[in-house]
This record gives structure tokens, C-alpha cells and sequence, in this order.
């Protein structure tokens, strides 16, 4: 079981309403000792279904999260390579419901570049803004001046964005996505949760097709996860 103890704000809106666990950098406080606590399932039910940057329909047989890293190189060839042939067999198909979680872990240009991909998002923009980041390769491409210039170029509100980005709206969501994967067992980028069973690693598109056909050939899952 994976414990989950009170330090802090509750970032309620990473657990869409299922859960209310509240995360901090620094630890778990002494005092929240004893308090309640949540399994794996729980917390991959959250990934599952809380709120954030989706693709395909709620009701799709297979749910596969995504955790991810801008700066991530395997996750760049993941994006080009292999997204693009799960999406056009799978989530235009209505098989697969596809979550992107944050997971930036390669240093400050990650974390700006996650929050910023946030932003966009907050302007239903994610996935072009998504897009952009994964098509640049250099972290000098991740300044805050650039990630602004990104926004603009794809007509999102300049305003909006650039007070979005400057306050660090959404530092806490991306902190936050961040702990829950490695709380799940993901040690590196890109990570992935395929009906809540954990996959590491950017697998050509061929692996993902062998474990996603196999999955749909299954008896569905119950609420809890289980096949029914």
C-alpha cells in the first residue's frame, strides 16, 4: 500500500474529486502521523480519472496515462515515433482514453516548460502547445521568454498566459504529478500506466500494440480495476 499523509495545502484538483491528498517537497509532517492514508489504486484511479490534458473518449475500454518530461529525449521519440500510431489505431477508434501527466525532473527549464504547457491548457490549447515543446530540442528553448513567444504564435491570450506563467498558477499541479508518479514507481520518463499496470521506458509502437491488443481482448475491467 502506498501512504499518503497530510503536509500542507490539499491540491484536491490532482485527485478530481476521488481523493484528497495533500503533497509537499519536503517530506511528511510528524503531526500527520496516523491519519488516513490511500493504496496504489486509489492513486492510480486519480491519474485515471482526475482532470487534465486528455485524449479519447471517457468510456475507452483501455486507459493509458502518460508521465512525461519535456526535456525528456525518450520521451521526444516517443511523441514523434509512437504517439501518433497509438492515436490513429486506438484513441480515434474510441479503444484508448490517453492521459498526459506531468512528470518534470530534469531541472528548472522542465519544470517552467511544464507549467507553461499548463497555461496553454488552461486555454484548451494543451496538446498544440504540447506539440511545440517536443518539437524544439535545445533547453535554451525553454526560457521564459520563448515559452511566451510559443504561446503567442499559437494566438493564445498573451495576457492571460504571461500572468499565468509569471505567478506559477500551476507549480503545485506539476510538483504534484511529479510525486504521484514516482509514488507509483516511476523512476524516469516517460512512464506509463495502461489500465493501471505500470510500463517504463519509450517502447517502439509494435510493443505498445502487442500489450494494448491484449488488453482489449481481456474481460473489462470493474470499478476497482479488476476484470470483471
Amino acid at each position: 500500500m502506498i501512504v499518503c499523509r497530510t503536509f500542507g495545502g490539499t491540491l484536491a484538483w490532482v485527485l478530481g474529486g476521488i481523493l484528497a491528498v495533500a503533497w509537499t517537497p519536503a517530506g511528511v509532517s510528524p503531526a500527520a502521523e496516523g491519519q488516513g492514508s490511500v493504496s496504489g489504486a486509489d492513486l492510480i484511479a486519480a491519474m485515471e480519472r482526475g482532470p487534465g490534458p486528455t485524449k479519447g473518449p471517457a468510456d475507452a475500454p483501455v486507459v493509458m496515462v502518460e508521465f512525461s518530461d519535456f526535456q525528456c529525449g525518450y520521451c521526444r521519440i516517443f511523441w514523434r515515433d509512437t504517439l501518433p500510431k497509438i492515436e490513429e489505431r486506438y484513441i480515434r477508434t474510441r479503444k484508448v482514453r490517453f492521459f498526459y501527466r506531468h512528470m518534470a525532473i530534469r531541472g528548472d527549464a522542465a519544470v517552467l516548460a511544464a507549467q507553461a504547457a499548463s497555461c496553454a491548457h488552461d486555454q484548451g490549447k494543451f496538446w498544440q502547445y504540447h506539440d511545440t515543446l517536443f518539437g524544439k530540442g535545445s533547453p535554451l528553448a525553454f526560457t521564459s521568454a520563448r515559452l511566451k513567444r510559443y504561446a503567442a504564435e499559437l494566438r493564445l491570450g498573451e495576457k492571460t498566459f504571461t500572468a499565468c506563467l509569471d505567478s506559477e498558477k500551476h507549480a503545485e499541479r506539476v510538483e504534484a504529478e511529479t510525486i504521484l508518479g514516482h509514488a507509483l514507481g516511476a523512476t524516469g520518463t516517460p512512464a506509463f500506466l495502461i489500465n493501471g499496470q505500470l510500463v517504463l521506458g519509450a517502447y517502439p509502437f509494435e510493443a505498445f500494440q502487442r500489450g494494448l491488443d491484449a488488453l482489449l481482448a481481456a474481460p473489462p475491467r470493474g470499478p476497482s480495476g479488476r476484470a470483471k
